[in-house]
């Protein structure tokens, strides 16, 4: 496995990955939201994440990292720095189904917080849901060191 700066040429590997990593989280969510919000919020998730994804790998402000092994992009990573509040966020990372649970997440997340340690980040953040299909994510940001800090929002369908 390397871990490598994104190209472009990475965007459609990404984009592919991506929503396959994240069909089980959405099935999750679509069970455990209500019905109202979630159509709401995710009519067709897999044309809003595609577009999310391609527009956080271009972003100007966003610092994304590929994991290859071979010429196949089998994760990535996308940073965003606040140099004001001397805090990165890990703003969104996924792993392809077909190679989860190898250890592509970690490298991802160490070489993360490496490259903001670098740059004077003092706290590194990563925000992710609460619901089953999130469980992963949270195991794999505990298992880096990372503390919960709970947050409760609220939404109403009107």
């Amino acid at each position: 496995m390397h871990i490598e700066p994104y190209h472009p040429d990475h965007l459609a590997q990404i984009i592919a990955l991506s929503l396959r990593a994240w069909a089980p989280v959405f099935a999750s969510l679509e069970k455990a939201m209500p019905p109202a919000l979630y159509d709401h919020f995710y009519p067709d998730w897999r044309d809003s994440q595609r577009k999310v994804v391609e527009k956080t790998c271009m972003a100007e402000d966003s610092t994304v990292w590929v994991s290859r092994v071979g010429q196949q992009v089998v994760g990535f990573a996308a940073l965003k720095l606040d140099a004001e509040d001397g805090m990165g966020e890990i703003y969104m990372i996924a792993v392809d189904p077909d190679h989860q649970r190898s250890g592509v997440a970690t490298a991802l997340m160490q070489h993360a917080l490496a490259w903001m340690k670098q740059r004077g980040v003092a706290v590194a953040m990563v925000e992710t849901g609460a619901d089953p299909g999130h469980a992963p994510a949270r195991r794999t940001y505990e298992s880096l060191g990372f503390s919960e800090f709970r947050v409760a929002r609220y939404f109403l369908k009107l």
